[in-house]
Order: C-alpha cells, then structure tokens, then sequence
C-alpha cells in the first residue's frame, strides 16, 4: 500500500523546486477530454492544410522565373551585354534598358516567325501572358540644398541633394510643366510604400504611362531622355505592369526599381508576384470556398471555448504558455479572415473599373499585396498551428521526457545565453568597424549578425575577410570559430545532453501505470465499431478480473471462518503474524520518520506537494517495509510447517 501510495504521489503532483521530472495525473476524464480537442483540432488542422496548398501552385514559380528571364537578364544575341537590367549603375543605363530591352520584353507584335500577330491593341507576352493596360513608370525625387555643407566648401558647391526623406522630397513642377510626367501626383492613403535598399520611399510621385504601340512609347522615352525627365535630386525609378494568363488563372504583377544613391550610381531590384485574385472560377475553387467557410466556423467555435475559459479561470489563463499559443493563433486567423475579406471585396469593387480603359495603367499591385500579406497571415497562421499539436502529446512519455529537458534546463539555458550573445554581439561591432566599408557581408550591423551565424554554419568567405584586413582579417575568424563554436556551442549541447541525461534517469525509477492516450483512443475505436454492429462487444478485462477476485475473496473468507471456527491455532497464528507486522512497521517508523502521518498523505495525496527529499524518504521506506514483509512471510511459513508436524505428530500418538 506504502508503495502504491508514493508513486501516485509522485505522479499526481508537481513539486515545486523539486529536482524531480513532472509527470501530469493523466486521469480517464481528462484524457477523454483531451481526445476530444484532439480530434476536433485534427479536422482543423486538416481544413486549413486544404486552404495553404489551395493557394499556391507550381505554375506560380514558373510564370515569375519567365518573366524574371525575360526581363532581368540580358539576352545574348544583344549587341550591347550592358543593356540587361541588372547591368544598370547610372542614369544613361537606366535610359538604354527602358529603350531597349523593356520595350522588346512588353509588347510582342510579331511571331517567332517574323509574321504579325493578329490582335491588335494589346500585347501577349510569350503569347500566352495578356499585358493588362499598359505600363507605368515613376520617380520620386528630393530637394535641393537639403544637406548640411561644411563651410569650407560651400565656395565650392552651388547644389546638395541628400539621401531620400519624406520630408524632403520635392513636389513642385519642373522641365516642360505641360504634361502628367512634370507635374507631382499624390497617391491613395491606403496605397503601401516600398521598402527599399536605400530607405522607405512613398507611393505618389512623378510618373508617365507608355502608350500601347511600341514606336510610340520609344519615341515618349527618347523625349523624356532628352528633357531630362531623370535629375540629380531623382532617388528612386518604379516600372510597373501587370500581365494575366487565362490558362492558369494567374495574374503577374512585376515592378522593376533602380534606385539612385546619394553616392552616386545605381542599384537596382526587382519583385515578381503571381497571385490568384479570381479565387472562385473552377469546381476546386468553389471546394475551397467551402473550406474557408469551415474555417470560419472552426474560429467561432475556438473563440467561444476560449472566452469560457478566460471567464472561469481569469488571471491563472494567461499564465500557461498554451492558452497563450491558442489565443496568438486565433488572433492571427482572425487578421486572415479580415485580409481574405477584404481583399475579395477590393478585387470585386476594382476589377471592372480597372480593365476599363486599356489606355491607363492598372494598379494590381494594391491588389497583390494585400494577397501576398494574406498569404503570408495563413503560413504563420498554419506554422502556430502545427506546433500547437505538442499540446495534445503531452502524455505520451518520450514528450514528456522532452519538455521536462527544456522546462528543467531553461535556467541553464538564459544564463548561457546572455553570456553566448555578450561575446556574439562583441565580434559583430568588431566586425563591422573593421570590415564594414570594403565586405558587403560586414556592410551594416545587421548583416554582421547574419553573417556570423552563417560562419558558426559553415558558410563564410574568408578570401574576402583576409583582403579587407590582413592581421585583424585572421585573427577575427580563427578566435571567432574556436570561441564560439568549438566552447560556446560545445557547452549549450552539454547542457541539453547532461539534462536529458539526468531527465532519463529519473523516469526510469517511475513505473508508469497511467492510461496512455493511445489506449483512449484504441477503446473509443471498439466502442465505434461495436455499434456499428462491424464488432462483436468484448467483455471488458478489468471488470472480469474484478468479479474474479470477488469470487476467490468470498471463497477464501468463507473457507477462512470455517478454519478459524474449527481450530484455535489458526486464530494464534493471525495474532502472532499482526503483532510481528506491527513490531516491523513501528521499526520503520523509527528508522524511517515520515514528515506527516499517513492518514494525512493517504485523504491528500493528490492535493499536495512531495519534494526530492520526501520522494527517497518514502522510497526507502517502502524498500525496507518489503523486505520485513517477505522476513514476515518466511517466519510464517515455518511457523505453519512446525504447526502442521505437531498436529502429524499428535495425531500418530493419538492412535
């Protein structure tokens, strides 16, 4: 009893401080409870899977990398290899690109075969990709003399322009003022900025659209060129068109950007994205309509049980990191529902308005980027939901092993990390003090970070580190690599395998009798299909066992009271064997001193705590309480064989 008593204790509670793992008391009750969620949130987990690979598809990979080949990388049958646009690094690049290459890439008039195509008005690029519109390009530029120059070199400089702002940037008319390309037009409020390699930039500007013929627009290019369109306050060049391809029901929205640095030069960039904005054409689509709209039920459903709980259990909720996982997930389906709504909603209200005149450029990358921030919601939405099943594993014993590692060597853990990031960000400063202005890697702090995080991986370029710096270059790296991932490392993987280790060792010393999960699981199974009548009903195995010991319980207290009725060295015999128990157990006691008595441990066993102490107090206890049992039930037994050879001897005399 002593023995059954200490391990439930030990598995029913959770010490405080102690160095024992936690083991959960896995009732029926709350395993079935948990099954439930379980299966519930598996028919979640499988709705919104059907949503994310609903979304995306190969064809969106391969429709960006066409029109990224046809427009960033220079063809080779070009005379000139410098007019592709990635070669751009200065204004009259940029104007031999847009004349050039971009011209050929957006309108298509004729067949691989010289021969003209036949509709008209309108441009198929690889003849497949419909151009929407036609294309748009826009500057945005700053101000002069909005730059501090030191006196001493003011007789020397009339003009200062400095790196982009928003609250220098310039707004007033310039050139010919005679048309849209010389006047500054404002943007919707709602119309995002671009983040660029050089700053934040917003979404108005100077900006022209290139009529539908080809001639027309080269001829539009080579004026601008000529008044020029492009100053030195220019910071930023956006080239935008927007293309759809019927056979996939992809719509590619691409942006071409040169940026033009205070420095001087030019940096280019460029963003692809095929989106599917018609989301309900095909059977499959309206399927996945379906899905959202489980989806959503699902959410109200979670939302509900939630607030329950949030009403019963008030402050102590937010104290368990799982409530807290479950409240991040429904706060981030909640803002995919709002984005899905409301760009469906944008998509219906601007389609039409937007292909109405195919003289004026379509802005689709208001569209596409309310869709790629929704899909971007839904793959965070679907990476918390995944990791919210170790929610539901949690009995299963090799997880518990796991998450009493991480629980017991969190400590370890936060004190190896502060020391690990205090030599972690030293070597960043180093490194971008030292080698900042020559490697691109070392170029901002941020990119030292990334950069030595790719060192501790294995990718680093260390010809580039050496060329920077000769004596400072070697030594960085080589005190780097030892310091941090031959110690630092080496000790954080100490401390995890030294836990697990000790973690290990302690469950061995528990034998786990709780109902498992999967045991639920396999008896809800049978119950199933029992009625559904595919099983015949099995009598249950504790239940026979039960009835079982019942019936030799009887047997044996009914032969028991005849014995004892009949003979009176029987009713000696049980004397002798209760006093020796108790001779035994009061030794115990002695020896052994518990810090409560028994009664109190046996009404509150699952109510209390048992810490380290207590636990090895009671397991040696319970050690040596058996081994004077088994010295009872030897006494015992020669006590019954000396009995039953008088008794023999008795009998012999007696005849």
């Amino acid at each position: 009893m002593v023995r059954r008593l200490g391990r439930e204790r030990y598995q029913c509670c959770t010490p405080a401080g102690a160095a024992r793992p936690r083991v959960s008391c896995s009732s029926e009750l709350e395993l079935k409870t948990t099954l439930r969620e379980l299966v519930i949130y598996a028919f979640f987990l499988t709705d919104l899977c059907i949503l994310t690979f609903g979304m995306v598809s190969t064809d969106m990979y391969y429709l960006n990398k066409v029109m990224s080949h046809l427009f960033l990388e220079p063809s080779s049958s070009s005379e000139d290899n410098r007019s592709g646009f990635g070669s751009i690094g200065s204004r009259a690049d940029f104007w031999r690109f847009a004349e050039g290459p971009l011209l050929d890439g957006l309108y298509w008039d004729k067949r691989y075969n010289n021969t003209m195509l036949t509709l008209q008005n309108s441009s198929h690029i690889y003849y497949e990709n419909l151009l929407l519109g036609v294309a748009q390009i826009r500057q945005l530029k700053v101000h002069n003399n909005t730059c501090a120059i030191y006196p001493y070199f003011r007789t020397f400089l009339e003009d200062c322009y400095s790196e982009y702002r928003y609250g220098a940037e310039d707004r007033s008319e310039f050139g010919l003022k005679n048309e849209s390309e010389w006047k500054y037009t404002s943007a919707s409020s709602l119309s995002p900025w671009y983040w660029g390699s050089m700053g934040l930039y917003s979404s108005g500007g100077y900006m022209f659209t290139l009529p539908q013929s080809k001639q027309k627009s080269l001829e539009k290019l080579v004026s601008l060129r000529q008044h020029n369109w492009l100053t030195r306050g220019t910071r930023i060049v956006f080239i935008d068109f927007s293309t759809y391809n019927a056979n996939i029901n992809l719509f590619c929205i691409v942006r071409l950007v040169v940026e033009f640095p205070a420095t001087g030069g030019a940096l280019t960039s460029s963003h692809t994205y095929s989106v599917k904005l018609l989301r309900y054409v095909t059977y499959y689509d309206y399927f996945l309509a379906s899905c959202e709209i489980t989806f959503c039920l699902f959410i109200i459903t979670f939302i509900i049980q939630e607030a329950i709980k949030i009403v019963k259990l008030k402050k102590k909720y937010f104290k368990s990191a799982w409530n807290c996982l479950d409240l991040l997930l429904l706060v981030v389906s909640i803002l995919a529902i709002a984005f899905n709504i409301y760009r469906t909603v944008a998509v219906s209200l601007l389609m039409k308005e937007l292909l109405s005149d195919p003289h004026v450029y379509p802005d689709f990358y208001f569209l596409a980027f309310w869709q790629v921030l929704y899909n971007n919601m839904i793959a965070v939405n679907i990476f918390f939901a995944w990791i919210k099943i170790f929610k539901y594993v949690k009995f299963n014993k090799t997880m518990t092993q796991l998450s009493s590692t991480l629980s017991r060597c969190a400590k370890d853990v936060t004190g190896f990390a502060i020391m690990f990031f205090i030599i972690f960000f030293a070597y960043a400063q180093f490194g971008y003090l030292v080698f900042g202005s020559q490697v691109e890697e070392f170029s901002s702090f941020q990119n030292c970070i990334f950069t030595q995080f790719r060192i501790v991986l294995g990718d680093f370029n260390f010809e580039a580190i050496e060329a920077a710096n000769r004596i400072l270059g070697p030594i960085y790296f080589i005190t780097f690599v030892f310091f941090v991932f031959f110690i630092l490392l080496n000790m954080f993987l100490a401390i995890i395998n030294d836990t697990y280790s000790e973690v290990k060792a302690d469950f061995k010393l528990i034998t786990s009798e709780e109902l498992q999960i999967r045991d639920l699981f396999r008896q809800s199974c049978n119950k199933a299909l029992v009625k559904l009548k595919l099983k015949k009903p099995e009598m249950d195995t504790n239940s026979a066992e039960k009835s079982l010991e019942s019936k030799e319980f009887s047997a044996t207290k009914g032969q028991g009271l005849s014995k004892l009725s009949n003979e009176d060295s029987a009713n000696e015999k049980s004397h002798l064997k209760l006093s020796k128990l108790q001779e035994g157990e009061e030794k115990l006691r002695q020896k052994y001193p518990l810090t409560d008595n028994m009664d109190s441990v046996t009404a509150e066993s699952c109510k209390g705590f048992v810490s380290t102490a207590e636990f090895h107090q009671l397991f040696r206890y319970t050690a040596e309480l058996g081994k004077e049992l088994n010295n009872m039930n030897k006494i015992l037994m020669r006590i019954m064989e000396s009995m039953s050879q008088v008794k023999h001897a008795s009998g012999k005399m007696a005849q």
